[in-house]
């Protein structure tokens, strides 16, 4: 049962996402007295719909995203274009393709509206109608990491253990540990979970850092470390082994050489940190959303190396990255976190996970959106910012205002990124059904 409530508050946030991202649009483009003829959260056939003035407001079957219909997204083309002599081939393609778009956005325009057709707009009223839906996503990730940061507290490694190794396996190794390898220092010395590190050799010990950082200064010497048990002090003696680990960076991030994990000998013990949850002040929000961000951008300027991996991972020759998960992978992740039994994963864990599984939905949907290329917003945007550009140039040069620029000619191209978004989609749903992301 918790799965599937799990399942249900994450499509409820993804569908109140994608309502206010369309609204984002909406909003702007009504100020600027646009027309405005659809307002529909999803894809498909209309499961509910109202008519409001000029707009119809609705939502359709499919959850998998949602549209604000303005009309004249296309301008008209010019005199010399629309008098080209019409050639043959794929250029020939390519512009009956980009007529038609025309064609189609002229049809919407009723005769004495063409002041209300979102092509007639100044470049600043333009980005802002379509920068107003990424934007929407962005604050909702924000708000939501505020929520997460001053109500519930961040996750933060303690100095309680949660778990002890029972075995040093190599870094590229997940299996059980069998006769042949070696016993886990903290294993040998007689360490357990929940045991609470007071000290590390003369180190005192407040935190999860303070243990790391003295286990890699005390190198493989024996150690005299002193932990709290059952409200009484103990004192073990642990000879940590020099193992292969991956080397990471000042953010977490593991380095990277040549497409591979750098690795390096390091002392390692076994033991791992029990985590709890510590409220921050407000002003932690920028710097988690910045992370956010950043990660979400590496990711994106990676996808096609990643989406390849993904595609080894379903042939079974790699295994499968854990960055990128499609809406069934979401779904099913959510419903997992929400029906964890855990012993320190209470309700309050639980909740600011699956919220902030929902923030970093939203920074991919603002980060994704941003990209240049239509039918995304970033391609509208990169249009206006273009036109901008045309027209500052134009008068400074005191040539004539060359009048918007003709997004229809990316028409054959915006053909090519729709049939590699579904592409996309299909590929991340056999992925996460044939070989799902889970928490275990």
């Amino acid at each position: 049962m918790e799965f599937w409530f799990g399942v249900g508050v994450m499509v409820v946030g993804i569908i109140v996402s994608i309502a206010l991202h369309e609204i984002g649009h909406l909003i702007p483009a009504k100020v600027f007295k646009v027309k405005v003829t659809d307002y529909f959260v999803g894809f498909g056939k209309t499961l509910w719909s109202t008519r409001r003035g000029e707009t119809e407001y609705g939502v359709k079957m499919l959850p998998l995203g949602g549209f604000v219909r303005m009309v004249g997204m296309f301008p008209p083309a010019r005199a010399d274009v629309a008098a080209t002599t019409e050639r043959t081939g794929i250029r020939g393609w390519a512009d009956r393709a980009a007529q038609d778009a025309r064609s189609f956005s002229a049809e919407e325009v009723a005769p004495g509206q063409e002041h209300r057709a979102f092509y007639s707009l100044s470049v600043p009223k333009k980005l802002a109608v379509m920068f107003g839906g990424p934007v929407m996503n962005l604050l909702i990730c924000a708000v939501l990491f505020a929520i997460i940061l001053t109500t519930f507290g961040q996750l933060t490694p303690t100095n309680r253990l949660a778990t002890v190794s029972e075995c040093v396996l190599p870094p590229e190794e997940n299996r059980q540990c069998g006769p042949d390898d070696p016993a886990a220092p903290a294993r040998e010395a007689g360490l357990r979970a929940d045991d609470v590190v007071i000290s590390w050799g003369p180190v005192a010990v407040n935190d999860w850092d303070d243990v790391a950082e003295a286990i890699a200064a005390g190198g493989t010497g024996p150690t005299d470390v002193v932990v709290e048990r059952d409200g009484q002090p103990h004192t073990v003696t642990v000879t940590p082994a020099l193992a292969e680990r991956p080397v990471v960076d000042d953010d977490g991030q593991v380095v990277l050489d040549g497409g591979e994990p750098r690795t390096a000998q390091v002392p390692f013990v076994g033991i791992s940190p029990a985590g709890e949850l510590s409220p921050q002040p407000i002003t932690a929000v920028p710097g988690m959303v910045w992370e956010v961000f950043t990660g979400t951008v590496r990711v994106v300027l990676t996808l096609p190396e990643r989406l390849v991996g993904i595609t080894q991972s379903l042939l079974g020759q790699a295994e499968r990255d854990p960055g990128v998960m499609g809406v069934i992978g979401v779904g099913r992740f959510a419903g997992e976190i929400a029906s964890v039994e855990l012993s320190d994963y209470g309700p309050a864990e639980r909740a600011a996970d699956l919220m902030s599984l929902l923030a970093s939905l939203n920074m991919a949907l603002f980060v994704f959106n941003m990209i240049p290329l239509l039918p995304l917003d970033g391609g509208h945007i990169a249009g206006a910012l273009v036109e901008g550009a045309r027209r500052r140039l134009a008068a400074l040069f005191g040539r004539p205002d060359p009048g918007p620029v003709d997004t229809a000619k990316l028409m054959p191209l915006t053909y090519v990124v729709v049939v590699l978004l579904i592409g996309m989609s299909l590929l991340l749903a056999v992925a996460d059904i044939i070989d799902p992301i889970t928490l275990t």
